[in-house]
């Protein structure tokens, strides 16, 4: 991964990375960068008859906490806001899960079912 990307192209990549990690792992994709009034959702995904909100976070290393340690109480609320918000704007349903995927560096994802 280049260094010299800005911050926005970085999330893309490492979204891209965590998208593709989840996809091997048998998750389908609904949705990508979801953004509402209330917040963003970066990936909105199936696990059999689960929609799970995942939050995509990455870190250049573990100095401050790992990436899954940044997505904080304050974090949760805004994510479980707007997946309100999208249930209601989608009519959905099904169970949801919410999952973090954490990068620290070149390491491989850390993915963290139910995470809250």
């Amino acid at each position: 991964m280049k260094t010299d990307l800005t911050t926005s192209k970085k999330g893309a990549y490492y979204e891209g990375v965590a998208l593709q990690y989840l996809i091997e792992q048998g998750l389908i994709l609904k949705e990508r960068n979801y953004l509402c009034k209330l917040g963003e959702l970066d990936l909105i995904m199936h696990d059999k008859s689960f929609l799970v909100v995942v939050e995509v976070r990455y870190r250049k290393n573990s100095l401050y906490g790992s990436a899954v340690e940044s997505v904080t109480k304050a974090k949760q609320k805004k994510l479980i806001a707007a997946t309100q918000y999208y249930l209601q704007q989608s009519k959905i349903k099904s169970p949801i899960r919410f999952d973090v995927i954490g990068i620290t560096g070149d390491n491989l994802p850390e993915w963290i079912r139910n995470a809250f």
